[in-house]
């Protein structure tokens, strides 16, 4: 908070963070938070504070990613997951279904997550700059 950094720059740097860590591809949002925080040169702690928080939500959201994707593209056949008949179906196969399932997850995910950053960075912007230190640093003090 001593950095210098704005109010509105740590919103949108906690958002994003937040965002990313919600990723439903597991061991992604790590990565790119770093990538993200050093090409926009955001606060790479806080980046990824905000990305461990969401970790357990990042689980629970897999499943309706997917299922909201499954609505929005269609892919393979369209049947339900069924998990013994993906186990015993030929790796090439199993490897495409779970490639789908993903992008759709994936889909899904960036239709949400670009109106929350947006609605996050702008909540978190009102109450950060209730913290007197990141106030003087907007003031410019």
């Amino acid at each position: 908070m001593r950095q210098g950094i704005s109010p509105q720059r740590l919103a949108l740097t906690l958002s994003l963070g937040f965002a990313i860590g919600c990723i439903p591809v597991v061991g992604i949002p790590t990565l790119v938070c770093s990538a993200l925080a050093v090409a926009l040169q955001l606060n790479l702690p806080a980046i990824q504070a905000a990305n461990y928080v969401a970790m357990p939500l990042q689980l629970l959201l897999i499943v309706p990613f997917v299922h909201l994707g499954g609505r929005l593209i269609a892919f393979g056949s369209g049947r339900a997951i069924e998990a013994g008949a993906l186990l015993h179906a030929p790796p090439i196969d199993m490897i495409s279904r779970m490639g789908g399932l993903a992008g759709q997850a994936l889909l899904a995910w960036l239709l949400i997550a670009v109106p929350a950053v947006a609605l996050m960075t702008t909540a978190l912007t009102v109450l950060l700059r209730r913290v007197p230190a990141l106030a003087a640093t907007e003031a410019g003090n």
